[in-house]
């Protein structure tokens, strides 16, 4: 089985194709909005906190890349963080998440500081919530593209794969 973990930064998965642009660590260091070295051939592409770092623009090339990659009947897994989360941490307890003490982001004052530095730091490009991601998988060309919970999988090769707790969006789609 050929499975791909893209953008992985430092976060390897073994028995996988680690993919990364700037960590030189990585099995293969690629440009995701340039087409994979993989033309139908891959079973599986699994990415974590990556497709937030492209505009839309960028976010559906790279996607219609992950797409070619795909064998017929592969999966994409997608996690990310959940615009509809933000906002309502935006609402309710703001200061109760756990990337806020984790990272270091304890110094924020208030809740729209909160919300524009979860959405424009780290290079965020676009964020999205379900509704989103599931339109711009299947403009691709994608079907059967189903929400998940984080570790959770019909497949046991994709479960509990997520490394952070503020992947609230996972989504999985087969070609």
């Amino acid at each position: 089985m050929l499975k791909l973990n893209v953008g992985c930064g430092d976060v390897y998965l073994k028995d996988w194709i680690n993919i990364d642009l700037d960590n030189p660590k990585a099995d293969l260091k690629h440009d995701l909005r340039e087409p994979l070295p993989y033309s139908c051939e891959i079973d599986c592409i699994y990415n974590e906190h990556v497709i937030e770092h492209f505009s839309v623009e960028e976010g559906l090339k790279v996607l219609s890349n992950f797409h070619a990659s795909l064998k017929p009947g592969g999966i994409l897994r997608i996690a990310t963080l959940d615009l509809n989360h933000l906002v309502f941490r935006y609402i309710f307890s703001w200061k109760k998440q756990p990337w806020l003490q984790k990272y270091g982001y304890n110094w924020i004052k208030t809740r729209a500081e909160m919300l524009n530095i979860a959405m424009r730091s780290w290079n965020h490009k676009y964020v999205y919530n379900y509704e989103e991601l599931r339109r711009r998988i299947t403009e691709v060309g994608f079907r059967e593209v189903t929400r998940k919970k984080i570790g959770k999988s019909n497949f046991s090769f994709l479960q509990n794969l997520e490394t952070r707790k503020d992947s609230k969006l996972v989504v999985e789609a087969i070609k």
